[in-house]
């Protein structure tokens, strides 16, 4: 399985005794010569960490609307890559060909190698973007950084779709480098947590915290997988918190689909959906969204003023914005979000 992956040289490592400890995710590996972690794209070698994650398996063009960012620029088209593999285990996991590298024998991965000014020049060149997405983008933090670098300089925003599970330090580092990002929030308790992905949830809490602090546009998304996120408790105390970052953070209400290792699971109700998005609203949050079941209405963001759709979206992504200056044209009423590509979030960086 590792003839088509490239190893290059990683950052987020320090040495401790008797090995190298890996910082990059809460696992905080060490590492003996010739140990891989437990992500299975970290792994030591003589004196230096190597990462698989320099490749991508995926390079093409979709729109900022898929990742889901509803509310970081409507309409930007993103220049998509997904390098392999994931610090979590999730047994529904849709893309678990790629994310599942090196822990699942029937993830057969080979990612081409990237050239991160080209793929920043290529995106510049149509007005776009660049989001890792698909696999775990955290593990790939030096890509991004080199993304980060040359795309600082070209404007072109670097967005990821990640499950939140870093380091402090990671955060520190990668967050300047990030215009948006939208984090999963899985379950609402560790034993829950635990038991869906094999990974803690409270350095998940910290990572949105962190990211919203850091000036990073954050949106939360929930998958409502039958049994833990699904569950109304489950729903209310994740709503709770996403409130609690602040209730103008949307939230994206994701209909599980049986896949995986959860094929013969019945995929989410449109009832059950309705019900999760109205627990959203009760916790004070603004704008909570469901991107297919429910149909337009589920994906337009409404003013909470007036009341008046202000953002209509299409099921592949397209987007037809209402906004005056990022405000509701009937009442005047400001939407949060980062609406154009000069605009800065609500407390955002300064």
């Amino acid at each position: 399985m590792d003839g088509a992956i490239a190893w290059v040289p990683a950052d987020f490592y320090r040495p401790v005794d008797g090995g190298l400890q890996c910082t990059l995710c809460p696992f905080r590996c060490r590492l003996r010569d010739g140990d891989t972690g437990a992500c299975k794209v970290r792994r030591r070698e003589g004196d230096r960490v190597l990462t698989a994650t320099r490749g991508t398996t995926v390079e093409h063009w979709s729109s900022v609307e898929r990742k889901p960012l509803y509310h970081f620029r409507p309409g930007l088209p993103l220049l998509t890559l997904a390098p392999p593999g994931c610090s979590f285990r999730c047994d529904y996991c849709v893309n678990h060909r790629v994310s599942q590298y090196g822990r699942d024998p029937a993830s057969r991965v080979a990612p081409r190698d990237t050239d991160p000014e080209a793929l920043v020049r290529t995106a510049a060149e149509r007005g776009g973007g660049i989001a890792l997405s698909y696999s775990e983008p955290s593990l790939a933090a030096e890509l991004t950084l080199e993304l980060g670098a040359h795309a600082r300089t070209s404007g072109v925003p670097v967005v990821w779709k990640s499950n939140g599970f870093l380091t402090p330090e990671a955060v520190e580092r990668v967050a300047p480098v990030l215009a948006a990002v939208n984090i999963d929030l899985k379950a609402a308790d560790e034993e829950e947590h635990r038991r869906l992905t094999g990974a803690p949830l409270a350095p998940v809490l910290e990572t949105v915290r962190s990211m919203k602090a850091a000036g990073v546009w954050v949106e939360v998304s929930t998958p409502l997988i039958p049994g833990t996120s699904a569950e109304d408790e489950q729903l209310a105390r994740i709503a709770e918190f996403v409130a609690g970052i602040g209730p103008d953070t949307p939230w994206h209400l994701l209909r599980f689909t049986p896949t995986y290792r959860m094929h013969r699971q019945r995929p989410t109700s449109p009832e059950r959906l309705g019900r999760a998005a109205r627990i959203g609203r009760d916790a004070g949050l603004r704008y909570v969204y469901v991107e297919r079941a429910l149909g337009a209405d589920g994906r337009a963001t409404r003013c909470p003023g007036c009341g008046a759709e202000v953002v209509s979206r299409g099921v592949w992504g397209q987007a037809e914005s209402r906004l005056r200056d990022g405000g509701c044209p009937g009442c005047g009423e400001r939407i949060a979000g980062v609406w154009n590509d000069v605009e800065e979030s609500e407390g955002s960086r300064g």
